[in-house]
């Protein structure tokens, strides 16, 4: 909970002052980048939240791997990062940052799960579905898991539209298990 709010005050402050800067969208697909390298490379995220490294060090292997890649404004946000020690929580700033401006942009996710790739008929019909609920641009980003069988399980916001076979098969089994009738012989 508390590397939450860290992590969200950090964000918070890096995009009222992008947006400030008129550099919200740059500093978003930055951010965008920086969190998919964060997560891609399991030493880098482990080296960022080592407390024997020197913050010297993780500012040095900042300015290394991103200087060039990303806006000179988050090279600045993280140096101040790592010399308040608070690197450890550099990969739960990133995400804080792009649901902040997701949020700003009035951006939702949605996911949806198939048990096979959908095609773009269904993904236009759950956009669809979605648009009826809400004002927001929708991102829709995709699962593939067999295990569903069959249907789909669509989620967004606080709202679950769940038509997968395993689901009704468990419902089916639940019915049968609480069926109070017996057969007398």
């Amino acid at each position: 909970m508390a590397e939450t709010k860290v992590a969200k005050r950090y964000a918070k402050s890096l995009i009222d002052f992008a947006i400030e800067q008129n550099v919200v969208d740059q500093v978003y697909k930055d951010m965008v980048s920086v969190l998919s390298t964060i997560r891609s490379n399991r030493e880098l995220s482990l080296f960022f939240k080592s407390p024997i490294i020197h913050a010297d060090k993780k500012d040095n292997v900042i300015r290394s791997v991103f200087e060039g890649r990303i806006h000179k404004m988050i090279l600045t946000f993280f140096s101040i990062i790592t010399r308040k020690k608070r690197e450890y929580y550099l990969e739960d700033i990133t995400s804080a940052f792009i649901d902040l401006y997701k949020e700003y942009r009035h951006i939702q996710t949605a996911m949806l799960i198939t048990a096979v790739k959908a095609d773009d008929t269904i993904k236009k019909d759950m956009l669809a579905l979605i648009a009826k609920t809400t004002d927001n641009t929708i991102e829709l980003k995709e699962k593939v898991d067999p295990s569903i069988i069959g249907g789909f399980i669509l989620s967004w916001g606080d709202r679950q539209v769940d038509t997968s076979v395993a689901r009704k098969l468990h419902e089916l089994r639940q019915d049968f298990r609480e069926n109070l009738y017996l057969k007398d012989y």
